[in-house]
């Protein structure tokens, strides 16, 4: 169990938005079981830890770039890994992520200075020290980097230690990963995998304008047959795309990068390729979800730009309205750009009641933006990273920030990552009903829904779906 006590604030690192009426609370439909289950850990305890060994390498992500992998021994002889994602659509008020910008290396990407910042100043100040538990911990490497931003040290650097330190303690107390992320109030809970099958924005070489279109049996029984119905709408995805003479390669996060420039037209193939596959489109069998990832296309003028259009604020929740009419879609993240905050509250005003709207690039994991989105009715769920943020313990805050004002959650991936699964612990432990880590391809995506699929196996009483 992690005490998360009485947090510090954590600085608010991005423009607020104006007060607006609450957001609505979503309940999309679904069939998760009605079984509960908790940590079998007794309520209250705190795995104290006794530093005795911190270490960092250069390792390379999903996208062949640097990044960190940190380990973290313990006096009981516990030693666990962590591997440290990375994204590459970012918000603005992200903590930050430390490369050393040399051109002679990794064209200025490597993280060197990251590593030595963990085998230096953070091992000198942990090793040795007993720590009431993880949040302790966590607040010590707060302290130590004195920034709001976590750039002195880095935050790749930071989130390492900290992803590393928990696994150990679970370790410590003889617990797999999700239950010793275990917090007051939550109940652990198997998560609906929405699945990126078809890629553009960022993530891929095409003239798609938004990022991400995902799949999410909501109407799957259990996590293994979710992992089942998201592996068999993608190989349905992949023929039609064949014969209609689209590129089946992949975009960064394992989805199609077919050359469509419309988003309906990627939304029609998807539609498609799940009656192919023999589901039912929608909240009953597998529905869509969408991550436009508006601020990449957001112009200087406060206008945006899709596939050559020109459109308002206006136009673009017109758009998304017309688009949840026609096609079964239930969630949309990042739906306008983060500085855009009027604009949010007329979207959540519009479809807070019908679907979910994410906030992701504008929230940034932050508790205390979350917070302020909820009294100022801005969206209805935040995007979970832990990377955005820079800690587990301030992620397990934001986390709770969702659950106490009933905000939906999801647990996101980074587009570069490594084979690490610590995030599906994490969706476990939270109870969040939400997870999003890719393609169900690429061994650093599928490494996750196979953890997914693990635990339930192990866990049978555990259940599935998208909780409250």
């Amino acid at each position: 169990m992690i005490d998360l006590g009485d947090p510090t604030p954590v600085p608010v690192l991005a423009r607020q938005a104006p007060r607006h009426r609450p957001a609505p609370r979503l309940r999309p439909a679904g069939r998760p079981r009605t079984s509960r289950a908790r940590s079998s850990r007794k309520e209250g305890s705190v795995v104290p830890l006794h530093i005795t060994a911190v270490q960092a390498m250069e390792i390379l992500d999903s996208r062949s770039r640097p990044t960190l992998s940190v380990s973290v021994g313990l006096a009981d002889g516990n030693t666990a890994r962590a591997g440290v994602p990375s994204g590459a659509s970012t918000g603005s008020g992200e903590a930050l992520e430390l490369r050393d910008h040399d051109a002679s290396r990794y064209g200025g990407a490597g993280v060197r200075t990251a590593v030595g910042h963990v085998n230096g100043e953070i091992a000198a100040a942990l090793c040795g020290r007993d720590f009431a538990g993880l949040s302790a911990l966590d607040q010590a490497l707060i302290d130590l980097d004195g920034t709001p931003d976590k750039s002195r040290l880095g935050a790749n650097a930071i989130v390492g230690v900290s992803m590393a330190a928990a696994r150990a303690a679970a370790g410590q107390a003889g617990v797999p990963l999700w239950q010793g992320l275990a917090t007051d109030g939550a109940t652990a809970r198997l998560p609906v995998p929405h699945f990126n099958v078809l890629n553009g924005g960022a993530h891929a070489p095409n003239p798609l304008d938004f990022q991400e279109f995902m799949i999410a049996p909501l109407g799957a029984p259990g996590i293994a047959e979710a992992v089942r119905a998201g592996s068999e709408v993608y190989a349905a995805l992949r023929r039609r795309l064949a014969e209609a003479g689209h590129t089946t390669g992949l975009g960064d996060e394992g989805g199609f990068a077919p050359d469509l420039a419309e988003p309906e037209e990627a939304l029609r193939v998807i539609v498609q390729a799940i009656t192919d596959a023999g589901y039912e489109p929608g909240t009953g069998g597998v529905a869509i979800a969408l991550d436009p990832a508006a601020s990449e296309f957001r112009q200087p003028d406060g206008t945006y730009r899709v596939n050559g259009q020109v459109l308002t604020t206006s136009d673009m929740i017109t758009r998304y309205r017309q688009i949840v009419d026609e096609f079964p879609v239930w969630s949309i993240e990042d739906g306008l750009g983060e500085d855009d905050d009027t604009g949010w509250a007329e979207l959540t005003g519009a479809l807070g009641e019908r679907v979910q709207l994410v906030g992701d690039d504008n929230f940034v994991t932050n508790p205390a933006i979350i917070t302020r989105a909820v009294q100022d009715g801005i969206a209805n769920a935040a995007l979970i990273k832990l990377n955005q943020i820079g800690t587990v313990t301030e992620t397990l805050h934001a986390l709770e920030v969702c659950r106490k004002a009933g905000y939906g959650a999801m647990v996101s991936h980074r587009s570069g990552e490594t084979d690490d699964t610590f995030i599906a612990d994490l969706a476990v432990a939270s109870g969040c009903g939400r997870i999003k880590s890719g393609a169900p391809a690429r061994g650093e995506r599928v490494a996750k829904y196979n953890r997914l699929m693990e635990i339930g196996h192990r866990h049978p009483d555990l259940p599935y779906g998208l909780g409250r």
